[in-house]
């Protein structure tokens, strides 16, 4: 596998994680902002509490605008939180809430074997089986928050 193939599959795998992704209350046309941008800065607030919209669009690399507007759909959805910043009343400061939202749950509760069913065309049993197992041990090794990703 040389770069662009990785790049490719890395993009076919974020469509795959989209798909698996729960329509939000109402739809997803209710909402401004993709979901890709939303999950963007919920992560980069995992890391990263306290975080003003413009802090946070310098590390994801987002426009502002984008930011903002995935703020707004995660602090919509009790998911985040945001206070002023005392040394500048101005500006909002962003952090995860203390208390897991009933939307973070039925998120983070969906599961991507429908997903995959539909990106793989009918795959037998074996073939999900054998791609959640690979898909696992990528997890394992090179999810942001895996133990060798912590390390410098």
């Amino acid at each position: 596998m040389n770069g662009v193939e990785l790049f490719l599959l890395g993009r076919t795998l974020m469509k795959i994680g989209e798909a698996a992704m729960p329509e939000p209350e109402g739809g997803s046309t209710r909402y401004g902002g993709s979901t890709r941008a939303v999950l963007i800065v919920a992560s980069d607030l995992s890391g990263h509490p306290g975080s003003a919209v413009g802090e946070i669009a310098a590390r994801t690399g987002l426009p502002q605008s984008q930011v903002s507007t995935a703020v707004a759909r995660l602090k919509e959805a009790g998911a985040v939180v945001t206070a002023p910043d005392p040394a500048d009343r101005r500006r909002l400061l962003v952090r995860q809430a203390p208390h897991l939202s009933a939307r973070v749950a039925e998120v983070r509760s969906s599961t991507i074997e429908d997903a995959l069913g539909t990106a793989l065309d009918a795959p037998t049993p074996e073939q999900l089986k054998e791609v959640t197992d690979a898909l696992d041990v990528l997890a394992r090794h090179l999810a942001p928050h895996s133990p060798a990703r912590l390390s410098p």
